[in-house]
């Protein structure tokens, strides 16, 4: 019998967490919650769930900063940030530290859930392969899709999940430009992106400070204007 899905909800306010309890595991998710963000946080390191929902605004210690420690850690489960504020910069700030997606308070639970569904989906495909595999990227760029690990002349790059599917998808099709809406839905799996395509943006920008020698003038994930990205092997 499979193993259920675990889902930590860390969040402040009661009646929030009722709701996305009752939702979860009426889906068939287990669940696990937190009220404050030092909670979050350990629950985070000692039961290992399949993905967090986490709050910005947590007594003890944010949400950003949570998924700092986290990611600090090496820990690359796939965090959504649940933020009430509309500000671009607290978006920006969520992906820029390593979360994966953010999603705006009120949210409806119909968006909420296909965003959970569609992480817990990746991360099963992208765990589900157990065949040892390299990708040969025709650069100095190596992809180890059994360890998802990155090399670049021998040295490791540490990236997060999404930042590693964003270039193993894109390598995966050199020479071959993809929209940002084409990427939210091949990477991000999402059918809905409204105004999220500038995660697509943030995600490449945070890639290339990692893989490229000059993210200025990047040689490996470049953008052709007025339509998307793609990577290249030159």
């Amino acid at each position: 019998m499979e193993q259920k899905k675990s889902i930590l909800i860390v969040e402040d306010e009661k009646n929030i967490v009722d709701i996305l309890r009752f939702n979860l595991q009426r889906e068939g998710y287990g669940t696990l919650e937190a009220y404050d963000g030092e909670t979050g946080l350990a629950l985070a390191r000692e039961r290992h769930p399949d993905i967090i929902l986490l709050d910005v605004m947590l007594p003890k210690m944010n949400g950003f900063d949570v998924c700092r420690a986290l990611r600090q850690d090496g820990d690359n489960v796939p965090v959504l940030i649940l933020t009430a504020r509309e500000e671009e910069a607290d978006k920006v700030l969520g992906l820029e530290i390593g979360a994966d997606d953010y999603i705006t308070k009120p949210f409806s639970m119909r968006e909420l859930m296909a965003r959970v569904k569609a992480n817990i989906r990746r991360t099963s495909m992208l765990h589900g392969d157990t065949a040892a595999s390299t990708m040969d990227t025709g650069t100095d760029l190596i992809i180890n899709t059994d360890t998802y690990q990155v090399t670049k002349a021998g040295r490791v790059i540490g990236l997060t999940q999404r930042e590693y599917e964003l270039l193993t998808f894109l390598a995966s099709h050199p020479g071959k430009v993809y929209s940002r809406i084409d990427l939210m839905e091949q990477v991000w799996n999402y059918g809905y992106v409204g105004d999220d395509v500038r995660t697509v943006d943030v995600t490449v920008r945070r890639l290339r400070e990692k893989i490229e020698d000059d993210p200025a003038a990047p040689a490996y994930i470049l953008t052709r204007r007025g339509v998307g990205y793609y990577f290249t092997a030159e």
